[in-house]
């Protein structure tokens, strides 16, 4: 007997090979998948500028990691806007958390950040599948005009807005999705749909899977999801990488009780000659000692 519904998620037409340069940009779940990566010795840029939750603010940050400055901001923050432009990714994983945006009412514009500005200077508005489409599809276009290459991998946020009202929420990621599957069909050789909405709250439909406050997963439910991703992005030597990575990094993540013994300088030692194997056999890969 089942009793669980599996969220069914087909192998990806490319591999994500070990130590990847992988951008991420989006919802603090980005923030989390994003740093899993990091961890696992990818080159994984996560939200150079902060959390982004819409596809509008999404679009700017793909922006300035190119060195394009958006518009909006002071003089300082443009010039801190292209000293932190990001190398280019061969991976980008956009995460889509909200359909709603913040519009400085002076000037029109969407914010990314409203600085703790006050309240009324802002308007709460939502935006069209149409709206999101065109914003997806020029950050696509920006990846593209860098790398020709690039992957990008479209989520979204399995976390639920309960400040929209649960219905409010389920719309604002119905538009989302709706956004992402015109996306794909637009572009069927570089865009692809990863369901870590589904797999959370379709097949991981358990509070708990979730923490303390009902909508954010746990840590258990993030890396069941790194999982699932894991079987659809990456191939035999990057599965290699990870099984040869992981004691070396427990062992660069141990905290002796005698660091100045002989048998700590001899562990340190091993680990050392470790790493200097990992580094030759993979180019891309390096480690802190």
């Amino acid at each position: 007997m089942d009793f669980r519904t599996i969220v069914e998620v087909d192998k990806a037409d490319f591999e994500i090979p070990p130590c990847e340069s992988m951008l991420f940009v989006g919802s603090c779940f980005a923030d989390r998948l994003g740093k899993r990566f990091q961890e696992e010795k990818f080159r994984a840029v996560v939200n150079p500028f902060g959390v982004m939750y819409n596809p509008a603010s999404i679009f700017h940050t793909v922006e300035k990691c190119s060195g394009k400055v958006h518009d909006s901001g002071t003089d300082e923050e443009k010039v801190a806007n292209q000293q932190m432009a990001v190398p280019v990714p061969h991976v980008a994983v956009l995460t889509l958390g909200t359909n709603h945006v913040y519009v400085l009412k002076k000037t029109g514009e969407i914010v990314d950040n409203c600085r703790k500005r006050p309240q009324s200077w802002f308007d709460e508005q939502e935006l069209t599948v149409g709206q999101c489409v065109e914003y997806l599809d020029k950050a696509v276009e920006r990846l593209k005009s860098g790398y020709s290459g690039v992957k990008v991998i479209i989520t979204v946020s399995p976390i639920r807005y309960a400040k929209y009202g649960y219905h409010g929420s389920a719309l604002s990621k119905a538009v989302l999705l709706l956004a992402t599957e015109q996306l794909r069909a637009q572009y069927p050789d570089t865009v692809s749909y990863f369901p870590a909405y589904e797999i959370l709250n379709d097949e991981l439909r358990d509070y708990r899977f979730y923490d303390s406050d009902m909508l954010h997963p746990t840590a258990q439910a993030v890396d069941y999801i790194w999982e699932r991703f894991s079987d659809c992005y990456f191939g035999k030597t990057t599965r290699e990488f990870l099984s040869e990575w992981e004691p070396v990094k427990q062992a660069l993540g141990h905290r002796p009780f005698h660091p100045e013994s002989e048998e700590y300088r001899e562990f340190m030692h091993k680990t050392r000659l470790k790493v200097n194997a990992l580094s030759k056999k993979y180019p891309n890969f390096a480690a802190k000692l």
